[in-house]
């Protein structure tokens, strides 16, 4: 099994369930990136970025639309597309340390202490698009199988 491969394996009800609230999720995130919530998005891009604000959020809004279109109807990309979101939710973790740094009030986080707690999330969205889509369960037996054969590979190589 390679990672790059479309899975044909069958996932289980929970895992589609939390792959489409992800889905649904990032969708809704980036339709309000491109509507009613762009203001208080924009108060999130770091000021150290040397990107426009609004290109920033009209972007990361047009993504967000992308992978949660991604989630809700490629299930057979679903592991490619959990990594692809993981690393997305990763790439968007630096807004939310500007944001506790700054101590900018956008999104009803108007403490450090709702801040912080924001950050300690970006995590469990990372790993929920890893759980949700499998990825995380294809990375580990790909690492498996690779092991399998530097193993049986040495084995050989020694009888030899």
């Amino acid at each position: 099994m390679t990672l790059l491969a479309p899975q044909k394996k069958r996932t289980t009800i929970l895992r589609t369930v939390f792959r489409l609230v992800l889905g649904a999720f990032l969708l809704m995130a980036g339709i309000s990136h491109l509507t009613v919530n762009r203001e208080a998005f924009l108060a999130q891009v770091p000021t150290w970025l040397p990107l426009e604000g609004d290109f920033v959020v009209v972007a990361s809004g047009i993504v967000e639309i992308v992978l949660g279109a991604a989630l809700l109807a490629l299930g057979r990309y679903r592991v490619q597309v959990g990594f692809i979101v993981a690393a997305f939710f990763i790439a968007i973790f630096p807004g939310n340390i500007s944001q506790l740094v700054t101590h900018t009030d956008s999104f009803g986080l108007n403490t450090d202490l709702d801040r912080t707690i924001r950050l300690v999330f970006q995590p469990v969205l990372v790993l929920w698009a890893l759980w949700s889509t499998g990825a995380w369960k294809a990375w580990r037996e790909h690492r498996t199988a690779q092991r399998t054969a530097e193993n049986t590979a040495q084995r050989t190589d020694r009888n030899v």
